[in-house]
Parts: structure tokens; C-alpha cells; sequence
């Protein structure tokens, strides 16, 4: 029987905070309780913002928290050639196209729509559906695009993908059972980029797979992206891991912690004093 294998999978884009530590734990004593396997898996496909330093920093938090995983640590930007694998699989049966509407123009475009009433639809995350080119752009417009050397996102045709991988997708949540996929509520979702040759939901289901990965213990903020992994998964032919979704760590307004907003660092915390068992109990474990 094989083991059950769980992951901690961070971008060393900032610094680590609360929010990081509590999944961190959660992975770690999962496996423990269930005699499996936790890996690290470093999501720096961004290789601009994620820089060596903030990696650094990163391991030594997860050190510091008393963490310990296998090693080598799989980095995904080591791996582009894997996800360009999956990616050309999913281009040659038709379900990727060449997308060139920049934010400004989808942007306008749908204040134009909702100024008219007809309000545009959003994905789970609150962004705006990806509106056909031809919306847009004029047939001359879209062909000088082509032969140009403009940038352009590869996106999934979502209704074809969805007819061919059929209507009855599900995953399996801890506690609740088979939950019904819904990824046609993401429009048709960014795969890769011109300069960048993978996205989130693309290398994480490549990743999940290689490494197997059995059971993806993660935020609920990524809940509904379940819907689009399914998807890949299912369209890839790659095996389908255990969920569980768990609280987000949430500061006094209630909003969720995010590097971007600049919330305490465990790196702060450290330099305040704060041990390791003070942040296990901050965090009601």
C-alpha cells in the first residue's frame, strides 16, 4: 500500500506569515498522524519576484518552526520543460488559443458592459471572465497581432475542455464527500504566458502528479480552483489526489493574511521574541 504523501508548496515572493505557518503545520502533522511522506515544493515560476534571498529566508522560517521534509526540494522553476509537456498535450487537440486583449482593453470592455446594464461575469475570485478577441478586436486588428511580436496569453478554450472531459466532474473533500467541479465558472483560464512558460493551475496539477502527491491539504482560498485542477487533471490523464481545504488565518478585520498587504512576518515575529511554540498556540495547535 502506498504511503499518503502531502506538501507544503510556498512562493518565495515575500515573506512568510501566519497565514504560511498554519498550512505548513497542518501538512506536516498530517503525514506524521497518517505515516506518510510531507515535501516542500517551491512555486517560483515567477522569476521576478521570487528571488534566491526570499527563498532563503523562507527554508530558514520553515526551519525555525521545526519543519523537516525530504530533500532535494522540487523547484518549479527547474521543471519549465515538464509543464511544456502538458501544455503542448493540451494544444494538440485544440483546446489552447493565442489570447491578446491586454488589461486595459478587457477592463474597458467590460465597464462598457456594465454601464449597460448587462453586467459582466466574474469568477469565483471576483475578476472579470476573458472576453472573446473578436469582441474587440477588428478582424485587421487581430491578424496584425498574430504577425507581430506582441505579447499574448495561452488560455484554455473552457468550452471545449469542458465538452470533451464531459460534464460530471467531482473531487473528493475531506469530510464532505464528492463535490461537483465547476470550472466553466472560470471562463477560459490563463495556461502560460509568452515570457512565461506555465501558470498556477497548470504546473500545480504537473507538479501534484510527479511527485505523488495524494492528499492536497490547502486554504479554502483556493477551494473553488479545485474545479479548474479537476479539469487538467482529468483532460492530462494524471491521477486524482485527496482534499481538504482548511480555515484561512484572518486578522482583526477579517480579512485573510497576504504578503502583499504587508501582514506580520514570521521573520518579524522571530525578531520579536515569539517562539515556535507561541505561534503554534496563536494558531490553536
Amino acid at each position: 500500500m502506498n504511503l499518503p504523501v502531502y506538501r507544503f508548496a510556498p512562493s518565495p515572493n515575500g515573506h512568510l506569515h501566519l497565514g504560511h505557518a498554519y498550512s505548513a503545520i497542518l501538512n506536516d502533522e498530517a503525514a506524521k498522524q497518517n505515516g506518510g511522506r510531507f515535501l516542500l515544493r517551491i512555486e517560483d515560476i515567477d522569476t521576478v519576484r521570487c528571488t534566491p534571498q526570499l527563498q532563503k529566508d523562507m527554508l530558514e522560517d520553515l526551519k525555525w518552526l521545526g519543519l523537516h521534509w525530504e530533500t532535494p526540494v522540487r523547484k518549479q522553476s527547474e521543471h519549465f520543460g515538464e509543464y511544456a509537456k502538458a501544455l503542448e498535450k493540451l494544444e494538440s487537440i485544440g483546446l489552447v488559443y493565442r489570447a491578446y486583449l491586454t488589461r486595459a482593453q478587457i477592463k474597458r470592455f467590460v465597464a462598457e458592459k456594465d454601464a449597460s446594464g448587462t453586467l459582466w461575469p466574474r469568477d469565483p475570485d471576483g475578476a472579470p471572465l476573458y472576453p472573446e478577441d473578436n469582441s474587440v478586436l477588428s478582424e485587421q486588428e487581430q491578424e496584425a497581432l498574430q504577425n507581430s511580436d506582441a505579447p499574448y496569453a495561452l488560455r484554455l478554450n473552457m468550452a471545449k475542455a469542458i465538452k470533451l472531459a464531459g460534464t460530471s466532474l467531482t473531487w473528493n473533500e475531506a469530510h464532505h464527500g464528492a463535490i461537483r467541479a465547476e470550472p466553466a465558472a472560470w471562463g477560459d483560464v490563463v495556461l502560460a504566458r509568452k515570457d512565461t512558460p506555465t501558470s498556477y493551475h497548470l504546473s500545480v496539477v504537473v507538479d501534484d502528479a510527479l511527485q505523488g502527491i495524494t492528499h492536497v491539504l490547502r486554504g479554502k482560498d483556493l477551494y473553488h480552483a479545485t474545479s479548474v485542477h479537476r479539469l487538467l487533471q482529468t483532460l492530462l490523464d494524471l491521477p486524482e489526489p485527496h482534499y481538504e481545504h482548511h480555515d484561512l488565518i484572518l486578522d482583526k478585520t477579517g480579512r485573510k493574511l497576504a504578503k502583499s498587504a504587508k501582514d506580520t512576518s514570521l521573520r518579524e515575529l522571530r525578531a520579536s521574541g515569539v517562539t515556535p511554540q507561541q505561534i503554534r498556540e496563536r494558531l490553536g495547535l
